[in-house]
């Protein structure tokens, strides 16, 4: 635990809301890293939804720093998580750290004053460090963004790190989080925090530290994208029928369903249905491209049986591809 002198909580700025399912053993590391914040006027909230694992020990020693503070609920998810830790804080700003992630020193110091500035910003947001079970550590984004506009944020060409900073009464406008989701459920909430208007605002800095670990819940590809299909679903039927947004909605939905259909051709050769899953593969032949998949397909009509191995290989390399690059990079599906 760090050293830092512990300064009043009276009136904080920001409300850091730390869910802790499961990563007991890593939320040292994430209050670490909040406690060595330049900025200190926030509260800490870190909500234990019914873990498996001893949070309420692993969060013990914190406490003594008046800025933090620990709730315990049943188990209802994320969503439910963050929804309830929120309701229970009373800074005007949230800042989401998930209980295995880490932010750097000036994370506060920079991102506060971005927001604060513009009442049309709904979401700052930074770059940061992946690292975990990867082959390498990679940043999350490898080039300053575009403007976040709502149509960038949709087709994920703006990406909004999961670290990122908000309005509570933005929060309250649109109704927390989606407990109904268990994919998703973040991309869920910027995609209708910015059916508010405004922009969200790419901070041009390395802030913080995502980890990534083996298993995760957002490294299942297939999940992913039936999440995805939901929140642009439900987005088509929030927004007006002559929304600007609508067209895209409609090709993102038709593209999503056809990338599913190209996991699920995938699945059927990575368990054991080879003849089948080639035979559809081919059929969607048209949604990739590159000298690879060129190889592939011609290595694969040769020698079928190879086209399982490399097809997990395939899948282990790209599990974290959607989340960091978007629906066309994973699935290097040509644009129309």
């Amino acid at each position: 635990m760090s050293s830092k002198a512990l300064i009043s909580a009276d009136s904080p700025r920001v409300a850091i809301i730390v869910p802790a399912y499961g990563v007991a053993h890593l939320l040292a590391e994430a209050l670490d890293s909040v406690l060595a914040q330049t900025e200190s006027a926030w509260e800490c909230i870190v909500v234990d939804d019914g873990a498996p694992d001893d949070v309420a020990g692993a969060v013990a020693p914190y406490l003594a720093d008046p800025r933090i503070r620990f709730l315990q609920t049943d188990n209802g998810g994320v969503a439910t998580a963050r929804n309830r830790a929120i309701a229970s804080a009373t800074a005007p700003y949230i800042t989401l750290l998930d209980g295995d992630d880490r932010l750097w020193p000036e994370y506060l110091a920079q991102i506060l004053p971005v927001i604060a500035a513009d009442d049309s910003i709904r979401i700052a947001t930074c770059n940061a460090v992946m690292f975990g079970a990867l082959p390498e550590e990679q940043l999350c984004f490898d080039a300053p963004q575009p403007p976040g506009d709502l149509a960038a944020v949709l087709d994920r060409s703006f990406g909004v790190y999961i670290g990122s900073t908000f309005r509570r009464a933005d929060w309250e406008r649109i109704g927390g989080f989606d407990p109904s989701l268990r994919h998703c459920e973040d991309f869920d909430f910027w995609v209708r925090l910015l059916q508010l208007g405004g922009a969200a605002e790419y901070v041009d800095a390395v802030l913080g530290d995502y980890r990534v670990r083996a298993g995760s819940a957002s490294g299942d590809c297939g999940s992913m994208l039936i999440g995805n299909l939901k929140v642009y679903e439900k987005a088509r039927a929030a927004l007006p029928a002559n929304a600007p947004e609508q067209p895209l909605i409609a090709e993102l939905i038709a593209e999503t369903h056809e990338a599913l259909a190209f996991e699920h051709a995938i699945d059927r050769v990575v368990e054991g249905d080879t003849r089948r899953g080639l035979a559809e593969l081919a059929s969607l032949r048209r949604l990739v491209n590159g000298p690879l998949w060129t190889w592939s397909f011609v290595l694969w009509r040769v020698c079928p049986a190879l086209a399982r191995p490399m097809l997990r290989w395939r899948r282990r390399q790209h599990s974290r591809g959607f989340q960091r690059k978007g629906l066309r990079s994973l699935f290097e599906i040509s644009p129309a």
